[in-house]
């Protein structure tokens, strides 16, 4: 305890000169961990709650995926598909609430990992996290910037119908919106501003659509349609099969859950803030996309397969148009409002990626980690590594130019890298023992306990069933190339582990000993 109470009177520390400041409670807490405070907490509640649902976004996923589920299952498994996905995120969102409560750190998950696993293990399942993570949340945006790429091209080709779309069309307006994305993210006394903002654009337009699309559409489906009807184009002779194919899409509108952890270092009481932005952002997800969803459905105007097969690539700027009675302006008015709420996404990812590649760069993670930890000490963020987690994005957009399916197998693999790196720290800590780690603010016991055991169950099925081929017969053309994805994930990590990361990589035992080694300087001094 005597040790305890020493550390906590160095709660900023600097490494490099030896030297201490006498901090806040939130920045104790963070020494103790073995952190400096090198971020300022200038977001609220309000602000992280907008990066995190900014980022998760349900219901821009939807209309994104939309068209795509329903091949997979029609209206019946999206509608079903949500409450099913809703419920599962709602125990992920637990597990990750109480671990962030209880250890609040920038890390997220790759720090649970380390603290929680068995210490001949924890520094191979943290790096090992952290690169799920990270790659998770690169692959994410890259998802992101593909959906507003192809908005924007698609809303001139309704505007210009002999405009035929080719691959390089979509290429050239993803760079575009990840290059302009990229510059909200470089001042940090503005970036609470812009979460918060984007948090009400995305609330207001859902609002608008809920109400302009379906008042506006001149006949409306009828219910069994939108609450019953199940289409299968996949070629799966099993409706099951097809159904968990289609899954997927709607799972992405619920991915990226462990956002708001990483902002843990930049909001005051983390401990309490994080959780009610976690949760927060599955509920406003749930109610969002749900009604969005039985409201467009309702709003499909003439036949189905004409809105899929649309000149525009784009199936929910076809529905806007046809609801708009063939309106031009309307239907590119209302795909301005997805635009938006989609850039919102967008740079909420970006926001992501940088902490997650500053925060696992600190622990010396990542190559070139003596420059991705720096936050720039005029800007208040981590430039370097907020442009390197850019520039990868950038460079994975390229895959879509040899092949869609390929680039759509990388959107599957973001989702199940992700559950797997919330796995990792969910069965260290199961093994250590629920009750053998302080409990924060944000501790549900046996629900906690259940809501481990459900995330851990649905990280097993989707790394199973989500590397199912999308289509039959299989073909190159429509081929899963997930499991390829994870191959070059694991060997770009293996490859770095054996030669510098089993080296290099700072644990927890290195963490403590440092803050330990620190305050004994300074007690003698």
């Amino acid at each position: 305890m005597e040790q305890e109470k020493d550390i906590a009177k160095a709660p900023s520390l600097d490494y490099e000169t030896g030297k201490s400041s006498f901090l806040d409670e939130d920045a104790m807490k963070l020494a103790e961990m073995g952190y400096t405070q090198d971020m300022k907490r200038n977001f609220s509640v309000w602000s992280v709650l907008g990066v995190g649902f900014s980022l998760t976004n349900s219901w821009f996923g939807i209309s994104a995926a939309m068209i795509t589920g329903i091949n997979s299952g029609g209206p019946l498994l999206i509608i079903y598909g949500i409450i099913l996905i809703a419920l599962i995120s709602t125990c992920v969102g637990i597990s990750l609430s109480e671990l962030a409560s209880a250890l609040p750190n920038a890390g997220g998950q790759y720090f649970w990992a380390n603290e929680l696993a068995p210490k001949r293990y924890a520094n191979f399942a943290s790096y090992l996290t952290g690169w799920f993570a990270w790659t998770g949340s690169i692959f994410t945006s890259a998802s992101v910037a593909l959906a507003m790429g192809s908005a924007l091209v698609g809303c001139w080709q309704l505007g210009h119908p002999d405009f035929v779309i080719k691959p390089w069309h979509v290429f050239v307006a993803y760079q575009i919106t990840n290059i302009f994305c990229f510059f909200f993210n470089c001042y940090g006394k503005t970036l609470p501003k812009v979460a918060t903002f984007t948090l009400w654009i995305s609330l207001v337009s859902f609002f608008v659509l809920l109400v302009a699309v379906p008042a506006s559409a001149p006949t409306h489906q009828h219910a069994k349609f939108v609450f019953a009807t199940f289409i299968n184009n996949t070629g799966w002779s099993q409706n099951g099969i097809a159904f968990i194919v289609g899954l997927v899409n709607t799972n992405w509108a619920f991915a990226c859950l462990d956002c708001a952890t990483h902002m843990a270092e930049e909001v005051h009481k983390p401990e309490r803030m994080i959780p009610i932005a976690i949760m927060g952002t599955v509920a406003i997800g749930f109610v969002t996309s749900w009604f969005f969803s039985i409201s467009m459905f309702f709003s499909i105007v003439g036949d189905f397969s004409d809105i899929a097969g649309t000149s525009t690539l784009v199936p929910i700027l076809e529905l806007f148009y046809r609801a708009f009675s063939e309106n031009t302006a309307g239907a590119i008015f209302a795909e301005i409002l997805i635009i938006l709420t989609g850039y919102g996404c967008l740079i909420a990812s970006h926001t992501w990626q940088s902490r997650l590649c500053w925060s696992f760069a600190r622990d010396r993670g990542l190559p070139g980690h003596q420059w991705l930890s720096k936050v720039h000490p005029t800007l208040g963020v981590p430039v370097v590594a907020h442009f390197v987690s850019c520039a990868w994005v950038a460079a994975v957009g390229c895959l879509y130019l040899g092949s869609y399916t390929a680039f759509n197998s990388m959107v599957t693999a973001c989702i199940v890298l992700l559950y797997v790196s919330y796995a990792i720290p969910v069965v260290c800590l199961l093994i250590k023992g629920r009750d053998n780690i302080q409990h924060g603010p944000f501790w549900l016991g046996p629900i906690g306990l259940f809501s481990n055991i459900v995330l851990l169950a649905w990280t097993l099925f989707t790394i199973i069933m989500y590397s199912f081929p999308y289509a039959k017969p299989v073909l190159a053309s429509n081929m899963n190339y997930v499991s390829a994805v994870y191959g070059v994930v694991i060997t770009l990590m293996t490859t770095d582990w054996v030669v510098r990361g089993r080296k290099s990589y700072r644990g927890q035992e290195s963490r403590h000993a440092e803050v330990e080694d620190v305050v004994r300087r300074e007690s003698v001094g």
